[in-house]
């Protein structure tokens, strides 16, 4: 099994990209988006912690979160938003899909891949570049043609505060790093 290397730091502030198992696009719907919501906020109850940013795509979510003082445990986090995710999925989804052999005898759902990509933010630029990926990723996949017509995001919250004018990535070409979000 590879050993994967995590950076864990104590109210640290970290970028993630999170999976669907297949790139199943089932994470945009009302009932999915509502699901998620509350997995989160039932998971942020028990271990808080602050998004700073979001993009919830149909088969993905990139976002950042700054944690408590005191406080590095991001994989607990994701475990319970996850399992609480597939435990309000499954009972709802009509379609049945394809389990393997490894996933069966875990007792695992096809809902989620099994790890997600974490990033330390090591600065304010560092911050500044991934709120960026995160808000023009709904553009970079095609789902809309400006960061604005995306709902799922905490673009507009950013516009509100004066971070991004509304017309940001609209016109000009916006640079994405492309070392930022290794999808």
């Amino acid at each position: 099994m590879p050993n994967y290397r995590r950076a864990y730091i104590e109210g640290g502030t970290y970028f993630f990209t999170v999976v669907t198992y297949n790139r199943n696009k089932i994470l945009c719907t009302e009932d999915n988006q509502k699901n998620l919501e509350a997995s989160i906020n039932e998971t942020c109850e028990e271990y808080p912690f602050v998004i700073d940013a979001w993009v919830l795509l149909p088969d993905h979510v990139h976002c950042i979160w700054t944690l408590p003082s005191g406080d590095n445990n991001f994989s607990i986090r994701w475990q319970r938003i996850k399992s609480r995710f597939t435990i309000r999925y499954t009972k709802s989804k009509d379609e049945v899909w394809a389990i393997n052999e490894s996933r069966k005898k875990r007792g695992e759902q096809a809902v989620w891949q099994r790890r997600f990509w974490e990033h330390l933010i090591r600065d304010e630029k560092d911050f500044q570049r991934h709120c960026d990926y995160i808000h023009y990723n709904p553009v970079k996949h095609g789902y809309v043609t400006a960061p604005r017509d995306w709902q799922f995001s905490t673009f507009h919250e950013f516009v509100k505060r004066g971070v991004y004018d509304v017309g940001w990535g609209v016109t000009g070409e916006i640079i994405i790093d492309e070392e930022i979000g290794n999808e």
